[in-house]
């Protein structure tokens, strides 16, 4: 992903509201599931890592992000942003991400 690419999503990501809440278990089975299934139905969400979480955002967005095969967009405090590409389900298919052409970035 371009730093271009990354800005993108980032401003997207600026506007959402967090879909999903990250508590002292930390990243389950479950958990994982349910973010893979964020994903394919949205592309880029945005998660929240409580206070009484004692992982470390970072950390639980990288676990999160090789579980999934997703990519992290940004961390900040306890927010996390990924964004993963519908595949499965081309009608899920929202985002459009600035193409790369002969080293660089167009709109």
């Amino acid at each position: 992903m371009t730093s271009k690419q990354r800005a993108y999503l980032k401003s997207m990501a600026m506007t959402m509201d967090s879909i999903l809440q990250i508590g002292k278990a930390a990243v389950t089975p479950e958990m994982t599931k349910t973010v893979d299934e964020a994903l394919e139905a949205r592309e880029l969400i945005k998660l929240h890592v409580l206070k009484n979480c004692v992982a470390d955002a970072r950390d639980i967005a990288g676990l999160l992000s090789e579980r999934t095969h997703s990519e992290v967009v940004q961390v900040i405090g306890k927010k996390i942003v990924l964004y993963r590409e519908s595949k499965t389900k081309p009608e899920n298919k929202r985002i459009v991400l600035p193409v790369q052409k002969r080293g660089r970035t167009e709109d």
